[in-house]
């Protein structure tokens, strides 16, 4: 029979490492443990009210058709209104094309912005589908790590260091997952020289803006980076609407034409009525300032639970829906230890090594959970530390 084509094989390869844990966690939820899942990014509530009915009014009023390739008129000029407040530049609706969810929006920029055996810089610990979505472009990468030490700010000289005579671009990801780390004006400006200098894109993933109480800054805000920055944005965590598959890239004119070539070929436009609810959603703010709040609250709620401990320390506590803990007082191989958090403690994590190997010795937690539950869970991980010994 027919092959397939070696790219297809190689997007994802051994990006998983580390993952194992999530697996095993669902297993044992399966077989009825009672386990507290902080792993994965996932909501544990609905989508706001107020846009579930925007959604059913949308079925309702006949939505039910294609729309605009880069998306409907009305949802980019609200995409465009929020771009504006997210990333602190005046964004138009001509600049804005809407795609289906974040990673689609991933994948546009790197089809966009490389051509085959094109390279590009990746800052570590990174999300996962990042390497495969460079892959399927043909293109290759360098991971340049951050380091705790840093508070996981990245190192402009590192970063130039890297710099191959076929580099196009960086990724970015700020506030970033999984360190939670927000990058200050002071490590963007001094991208931002290495950018200009070489005359590079920034791929900047921002999904995470509406988390950070408003400390947020993009790549796109700073001198000289307007017309070299691809901006990702997504309706997934700021507006409760994971499963809905929302998002958006903010760039120029010029580069939205491309975007929506791409649109013309994968996706073919967004779903109707998921793109009036979604209108309606951005426009009406909802679900914005609750969801912040709700991981404000409960992310203070985590830290009080676990209270003071010379074992393990939280970095970058304002950075997301996340917290970055570092645990190499106590272990050395974090993926061991969230392993046995697991088995004797039934607290989900995901162990560092999940992200890169810049996160070895750390631990990523979730407030995807209840008040209740994150309290249950930092109580056990407390417990856990203080008597684990490798």
């Amino acid at each position: 029979m027919p092959l397939p084509s070696n790219r297809i094989g190689q997007i994802s390869e051994s990006d998983l490492e580390g993952w194992e844990v999530y697996i095993e966690a669902l297993r044992l939820k399966r077989e009825g443990k009672d386990v507290i899942m902080t792993s994965i990014g996932e909501h544990d509530f609905d989508p706001p009210d107020e846009t579930i009915e925007a959604c059913k009014n949308a079925l309702d009023n006949g939505h039910h058709n294609y729309t605009d390739i880069p998306g409907k008129p009305d949802l980019r000029e609200a995409m465009a209104r929020v771009s504006s407040m997210a990333l602190g530049v005046e964004t138009k609706p001509s600049e804005v094309v809407a795609m289906p969810g974040g990673q689609s929006c991933l994948y546009a920029a790197m089809q966009a912005t490389l051509d085959p055996d094109d390279h590009i810089i990746v800052l570590g610990p990174h999300y996962v589908t990042y390497p495969g979505t460079i892959r399927a472009a043909g293109a290759s990468f360098t991971v340049v790590d951050t380091y705790s030490e840093d508070d996981f700010q990245p190192r402009a000289n590192l970063i130039e260091a890297a710099i191959q005579d076929n580099t196009k671009a960086i990724l970015i990801n700020t506030p970033n997952n999984p360190t939670c780390a927000i990058y200050t004006r002071e490590t963007l400006e001094a991208i931002a020289d290495v950018c200009v200098r070489h005359d590079l894109w920034v791929i900047s993933d921002e999904v995470y803006w509406s988390l950070t109480n408003g400390k947020h800054i993009s790549p796109m805000a700073i001198d000289g980076m307007r017309d070299r920055t691809l901006a990702l944005l997504s309706m997934s965590k700021s507006h409760g609407l994971t499963g809905w598959r929302v998002g958006w890239i903010a760039s120029t004119e010029a580069m939205s034409y491309n975007f929506a070539q791409h649109n013309l070929v994968s996706n073919y436009g967004m779903c109707d009525f998921i793109s009036k609810a979604a209108e309606d959603a951005l426009n009406g703010d909802f679900g914005l300032e609750m969801i912040a709040d709700t991981y404000r609250s409960r992310g203070q709620i985590f830290l009080d639970a676990l209270g003071d401990t010379n074992d393990i320390r939280v970095l970058n506590e304002a950075g997301s829906m996340y917290f970055m803990i570092d645990v190499r007082a106590k272990a050395s191989d974090s993926k061991q230890f969230a392993f046995e958090l697991l088995k004797n403690e039934l607290v989900a994590v995901m162990p560092g090594e999940s992200f890169g190997p810049s996160a070895a010795g750390h631990i990523r937690i979730s407030l995807g959970e209840s008040e209740e539950r994150l309290k249950q869970a930092a109580t056990r991980l407390r417990r856990f530390a203080s008597s684990y010994t490798e």
